[in-house]
């Protein structure tokens, strides 16, 4: 292990690249919603040239009125305030629309743009390829090493298999918990956000778990 960075410089380095990702972008880091993104580029496309015609909330909601007005036949000068149930008070126009600093803007809420995020993955790729490659230890291997080998399994088409299964189970937790380690733990715990907060402490505490009944039981 003296080969590799010690511990404070590794989270040094992982703060200033998501701050300046933060700052650069506006948005959060993740990295499994970008190979998500990436991966269905056609249809991220076609949402972002859709978001294009809407920069701001207030378009897109007299645009859907437009369009449930003529579709419905009530026409152009049909009320777009929204209906009330019975024996509730209408409420103040004043109150109907919050005040600009009170919500985050919409273009905050949406993803970062599709080349930005593919611009991170590939940016990974290539630093994970020029430290192996400057530190002498890149080779192309079809496995996951001895101690895979010889914790889980030595037969590769089992090998393949559980990987296969792990990664599904990795997606499909990522879209359950709404992120993953790097989009909430780095993130959203850099942001104080409870829900990340959370989904960090679920995701280690589960990891010392698996790792102590492997190491220790198994």
């Amino acid at each position: 292990m003296s080969s590799y960075w010690p511990w404070w410089a590794g989270a040094i380095g992982l703060a200033l690249v998501t701050i300046n990702h933060s700052l650069i972008t506006d948005r959060s880091l993740g990295v499994s919603a970008a190979w998500d993104r990436v991966l269905h580029w056609r249809r991220e496309r076609q949402l972002e040239r859709m978001d294009e015609e809407f920069t701001d909330d207030q378009a897109l909601a007299e645009a859907l009125a437009a369009a449930t007005a003529e579709h419905f036949g009530t026409g152009t000068g049909a009320s777009t305030v929204p209906q009330v149930p019975y024996g509730k008070s209408q409420p103040l126009e004043a109150d109907a629309e919050p005040a600009a600093g009170e919500r985050p803007a919409a273009t905050s809420l949406r993803p970062a743009p599709l080349v930005t995020q593919a611009a991170l993955l590939m940016s990974i790729f290539l630093g994970g390829f020029v430290a192996a490659a400057t530190s002498g230890r890149f080779h192309l291997r079809y496995d996951m090493g001895p101690g895979f080998r010889n914790l889980v399994t030595p037969d590769p088409t089992t090998m393949i298999a559980v990987l296969f299964v792990g990664g599904v189970l990795v997606g499909f937790g990522t879209r359950l918990a709404g992120g993953c380690s790097s989009g909430h733990g780095l993130s959203g715990c850099g942001r104080l956000r409870p829900v990340s907060i959370v989904a960090t402490a679920v995701f280690f505490g589960t990891a010392v778990a698996v790792s102590f009944l492997l190491w220790k039981v198994i």
